[in-house]
């Protein structure tokens, strides 16, 4: 327990979601979000993480380890995501595409994996290392290669590490 509440990727998600609360509340905004984003700011350049504090990110948010991950702000991530080091989550700016992901809960993301463009992602899916998604993904599925295309239907059980505590996930 202690190694993840002193571990980096703790640090860094306390700080982003401290920054993301501190900016919703007035009496906050002046007072504790400048140290908070100060603390963010510094804590994205020192571990290689992009990922900006107005991202809406559900609950159980997991980075398995820090580098080279980078997420648009326009992203919506679901509850109990886990993220290996090198992964981007970003927007297309053009062709079919256009736009930003939005990922479903109960979602692993393998290290080097890309997901870009106005494509919806399921629930309990595996996405595996080095795949490019650009296209949707539906729920219970397991996709790798470039682009990815859909393995199994096994999902991401065993995959994810569920760090939101709620017992009432299946």
């Amino acid at each position: 327990m202690g190694k993840i509440i002193a571990g980096d990727s703790f640090r860094f998600t306390f700080w982003m979601r401290t920054c993301h609360y501190a900016r919703s509340k007035r009496w906050l905004r002046y007072t504790l979000f400048p140290f908070a984003w100060v603390m963010h700011h510094h804590l994205t350049y020192r571990m290689g993480i992009s990922i900006p504090h107005s991202t809406r990110i559900g609950s159980g948010f997991y980075i398995g380890h820090f580098g080279g991950i980078v997420v648009n702000h326009r992203a919506v991530i679901g509850r109990n995501c886990n993220i290996s080091q090198g992964v981007t989550i970003g927007q297309a700016n053009r062709g079919r595409n256009k736009g930003y992901p939005t990922l479903g809960d109960n979602v692993y993301i393998g290290p080097g994996a890309v997901i870009v463009g106005n494509v919806r992602v399921g629930n309990n899916v595996a996405i595996g290392a080095n795949s490019v998604v650009t296209r949707d993904v539906p729920d219970d599925s397991v996709v790798a290669g470039v682009p990815a295309r859909v393995l199994s239907q096994e999902g991401s059980a065993g995959y994810v590490n569920r760090t939101d505590y709620d017992h009432r996930i299946r």
